[in-house]
C-alpha cells in the first residue's frame, strides 16, 4: 500500500490533538488527524469547558492586568517542591498567546471566566476572577455535514441532551421557578432545544467542552486538515532515530515530512497503566470516552519516550455517582456543583464528616482515600435536606420543577422520613449520622462552619447561593423528608503521562527529546505535576501545548 504524506499526524481529536492541528495548519503545514472513535472531540467534548490560562486578552479586555509574577508564585505556592519551573513557565508564557491566536485566527472565541477564582485563595498569587476562559456558545448547524463528525455530549450532564453552561445560563435554570428573568431565559432555551430535536435530532445550541470541540473541528476543516476517523494507530515509524510518520492497524503508513503529535487521550481506561498507578483503582470509575487507553504511552515509550508518574496525583479525580438509567445503562456522574451549595455535607460509614466539601472537587476524593483505611469500600455519602433537593438538586436528581421521585424509586436517591432512617437505607451509623447533622445545625444556625471553615475562600463563596446569609456555603439540614446519594472516587481523565518539555516534545528517560515526537493534552504529564490548583487545568494545558507544538512543527525543516 502507498505511504499518505503530510507535514504533520496528529493522533486524537480531543482540545489537544486539534489546538496542534490548528496551529500547524495556521502556520502553513499540511495536516493529517488520525482519530481512533468514529467521532471527534474525545473526553473534552463532554466536558465542562473551562480553560486556566492566566494573563489571558479576554481579561485583559475586562480590565483585569496581572503581574507576571502573581500566577508563577501562586503555582509554586501549591506545588510545592513538586514545581517544575521549565514546564510550568513555559504554560504561563504560552497561555496568553495561544487564546490571542484562536480569537484572531480561528473560529474559536472565548467568553471570560471574569469572577471565577482559582481554588486555593489563601497562597500567594490567587487569582480572583479573569484566568479563565471558555469557548463561546456555538451554533452547530455552522459545522454542516462535518456536524456528524462531533461527539455528542453526555447523557449524564445534560437535560435530555441540552448542555447547560455553568454561570448566568445555569444561575437562571436553577432560579426559574423565582425569578421571571431566569423563567424566560430558561424556557427559551427548552423549547428551542425541542425545536432542534426535532428538527437536526440533537441539540444545536452547544456549550462547555461540545462547544469548544466543535470550534475547534470547523477550524480545522476551514484550513484544509484532513480528518480521519476509525483509525487506529499500531505503531510509529522510527528512521535514524527521528519519528517519521505511522502505521495503521491495516498496514497502511503515513509519512510525517515534519513530525508527529501524540494525543490520544492518556490512559484512563488502560486497565494495566492504572491498576500500576491508580490509588483504589478497582473503585475508581473514570469519565473520560472509551477510546482513551493508553495508546499515545504505548507508542511513546516504542519509540524510546520516557512516562513520567512522579507526581502527586496520578489523575484529575472528581467525585461521582454511578446512575442506573431506565434502559440498564450505567454511568457516573460528576460531582462538581453541588457539594458547594448551602444545606449538604459529605459522611463517610460512620456518619461523620472528613472534609470541606465546598473545595474542589479532586480534594473531596482525596480526603475520602485519606480518611477511609486500605480494604474498606471507598465510598461517602452526600446528605441533604428536601428544601436543599428541590432548592439545588443532587447528582443527577435536578431541583424544582423535575420531579425527583422516580430516582427515589430507582434506588439511586436514598429518602426516609429522619435522619437515623436515611442513615439505616444508606448503611450509614445512625447515631454517628445523626450526632453530625446535629452538630452542623449548631454551626449552620450562626452561618458557621466550626469543624472544616465551608465559605471561608472567595473560590467557595462561589460555588454557593449568594441568597444565602450570612454563609453562602453553609444552611442547616432540618426540612424533612431527607435524602443522600452515594459517591464514590472517579475522574476526568489522567495526569501521568508522557514526559515533555516546554515545546511539547516528548522526552527519553534522559530529559533529551524524541526528535520528530510531540505529547500534548492528557498524554502527556501535566506541568501542575498532579495538583490541581484551579478549574480548567487539563484543558489549559491541552490547548496551550497544542497550539505550541503545530507552531514548533510548523517551523521545523522538513526531513
Amino acid at each position: 500500500m502507498s505511504d499518505a504524506l503530510a507535514d504533520v499526524v496528529v493522533i486524537g481529536a480531543g482540545a489537544g490533538g486539534l489546538a496542534a492541528a490548528v496551529s500547524a495548519a495556521h502556520h502553513g503545514a499540511s495536516v493529517i488527524v488520525l482519530e481512533r472513535a468514529a467521532v471527534v472531540g474525545g473526553t473534552t467534548a463532554w466536558s465542562g469547558g473551562w480553560i486556566w490560562a492566566p494573563r489571558n486578552p479576554v481579561a485583559i479586555r475586562a480590565g483585569i492586568v496581572e503581574d507576571p509574577a502573581a500566577p508563577r508564585d501562586y503555582l509554586r505556592a501549591v506545588l510545592g517542591n513538586r514545581y517544575r519551573a521549565e514546564r510550568a513557565e513555559a504554560f504561563l508564557a504560552a497561555a496568553p498567546e495561544m487564546v490571542a491566536f484562536f480569537e484572531e485566527n480561528t473560529a474559536l472565541v472565548f467568553d471570560g471566566g471574569l469572577k471565577i477564582p482559582d481554588t486555593y485563595g489563601q497562597q500567594p498569587g490567587a487569582g480572583m476572577g479573569g484566568r479563565s476562559v471558555i469557548a463561546r456558545a456555538y451554533d452547530a448547524r455552522g459545522l454542516g455535514p462535518a456536524l456528524m463528525l462531533l461527539r455528542p455530549p453526555v447523557r449524564e450532564t445534560t437535560f435530555w441532551g441540552m448542555t447547560i453552561q455553568s454561570g448566568d445560563d445555569l444561575r437562571a435554570f436553577m432560579t426559574m421557578t423565582r425569578s421571571l428573568a431566569s423563567f424566560t431565559h430558561a424556557t427559551r432555551r427548552v423549547l428551542r432545544h425541542l425545536r432542534d430535536l426535532l428538527r437536526h435530532g440533537r441539540g444545536m445550541d452547544l456549550r462547555n467542552g461540545n462547544a469548544l470541540a466543535a470550534r475547534l473541528l470547523r477550524s480545522c476543516l476551514d484550513l484544509g486538515v484532513r480528518i480521519r476517523t476509525g483509525e487506529t494507530t499500531e505503531a510509529l515509524i522510527v528512521e535514524n532515530g527521528r519519528v517519521a510518520g505511522v502505521r495503521l492497524a491495516g498496514g497502511e503508513t503515513i509519512r510525517a515530512t515534519r513530525g508527529v503529535v501524540l494525543a490520544c487521550g492518556g490512559y484512563p481506561r488502560d486497565a494495566a497503566r492504572r491498576e500500576a498507578s491508580f490509588p483504589r483503582d478497582a473503585e475508581h470509575q473514570t469519565l473520560a470516552v472509551e477510546t482513551a487507553q493508553g495508546d499515545g504511552l504505548r507508542l511513546a515509550e516504542d519509540a524510546g519516550a520516557a512516562v513520567d508518574t512522579d507526581l502527586a496525583q496520578p489523575a484529575a479525580m472528581c467525585p461521582v455517582s454511578m446512575v442506573r438509567w431506565p434502559d440498564g445503562r450505567v454511568a457516573p456522574f460528576p460531582h462538581i456543583i453541588d457539594r458547594g451549595k448551602p444545606g449538604v455535607i459529605g459522611v463517610l460509614a460512620s456518619g461523620a464528616r472528613f472534609c470541606n466539601e465546598g473545595l474542589g472537587y479532586h480534594d473531596y476524593v482525596e480526603a475520602m482515600l485519606r480518611a477511609i483505611p486500605e480494604g474498606a469500600p471507598t465510598r461517602s455519602w452526600l446528605v441533604c435536606d428536601h428544601r436543599f433537593l428541590r432548592r439545588f438538586g443532587l447528582g443527577i436528581v435536578r431541583p424544582t420543577p423535575v420531579p425527583w421521585q422516580p430516582w427515589a424509586k430507582r434506588g439511586y436517591l436514598k429518602t426516609a422520613a429522619t435522619i437515623p432512617d436515611l442513615a439505616r437505607a444508606c448503611g450509614i451509623d445512625p447515631g454517628g449520622l445523626q450526632a453530625t447533622v446535629t452538630a452542623w445545625n449548631d454551626g449552620a444556625a450562626r452561618g458557621e462552619d466550626p469543624v472544616f471553615g465551608r465559605g471561608t475562600t472567595a473560590y467557595m463563596r462561589l460555588q454557593g447561593d449568594p441568597e444565602q446569609q450570612p454563609n453562602p456555603n453553609v444552611a442547616p439540614i432540618l426540612k424533612p423528608p431527607f435524602h443522600a446519594v452515594e459517591v464514590v472516587p472517579g475522574g476526568f481523565g489522567t495526569f501521568a503521562g508522557i514526559a515533555a518539555d516546554g515545546r511539547a516534545r516528548a522526552l527519553r528517560a534522559d530529559g533529551t527529546p524524541v526528535p520528530g515526537l510531540y505529547a500534548v493534552g492528557s498524554d502527556a504529564a501535566s506541568p501542575f505535576a498532579g495538583f490541581y490548583p484551579a478549574g480548567g487545568i487539563n484543558l489549559g494545558p491541552a490547548l496551550t501545548f497544542g497550539f505550541v507544538a503545530g507552531r514548533d512543527l510548523a517551523r521545523t525543516t522538513p526531513e
